[in-house]
């Protein structure tokens, strides 16, 4: 037999739908160590790691066994984001979400900066992105537009204030709205945005 490492995911997945208990073995096996790290980085606790990782796996086989899993190559950036989900379920549970730490104006926005992503973190990055976009849609619309100019466009203050034909002062006092009324529906909502 072949070793793990040459055998794709979706063969594996393949033979564990087949019947061959050893292929999900495998899975875990091979991917282990990343999703594992994962869920410490977040958690910073073994125990706890070891329950989300376990509840992470016992997820897998339900969806696997259900036939509702779509194979496209993607299985460890899916089971990561099963993981992601379980940690988000934790915090819940436990009424620890993390909060924002206020330090600078615009540190809600510092999850959507990091170029060098791998796949999983890329996966989560998308989802932070759609979240905080559907989040955006909410403010009031001269919030909304100053926020979309500073952080989407990449415009000064001045700029802004010349393209809204309001003073600067007023552009920079939008801005402040914005991310308050943005950390507010994020907090209200229980919505965790770091990857």
């Amino acid at each position: 037999m072949m070793k793990h490492e040459l055998i794709t995911d979706a063969v594996l997945v393949n033979n564990y739908l087949k019947g061959d208990e050893n292929a999900l073995s495998e899975l875990i096996t091979k991917h282990k160590q990343k999703i594992y790290s994962f869920i410490y980085s977040k958690v910073y606790d073994r125990d706890i790691t070891e329950d989300i990782f376990q509840d992470t796996f016992i997820k897998v086989i339900r969806t696997l066994r259900l036939g509702k899993y779509n194979e496209e190559g993607k299985f460890l950036p899916w089971v990561m984001r099963i993981a992601h989900n379980l940690v988000i379920d934790h915090f819940r549970k436990n009424n620890r979400m993390p909060k924002f730490s206020n330090t600078g104006e615009f540190s809600i926005f510092s999850v959507l900066s990091d170029s060098s992503l791998d796949a999983e973190k890329g996966m989560i990055k998308e989802q932070i992105e759609s979240d905080l976009r559907r989040l955006i849609e909410e403010l009031p619309e001269e919030q909304k537009a100053v926020l979309i100019m500073r952080m989407y466009n990449d415009m000064s203050f001045k700029e802004i204030s010349e393209k809204t034909g309001v003073s600067i002062n007023t552009a920079l006092g939008r801005m402040r709205y914005a991310l308050i009324n943005l950390r507010k529906v994020i907090e209200h909502k229980n919505i965790i945005l770091t990857n």
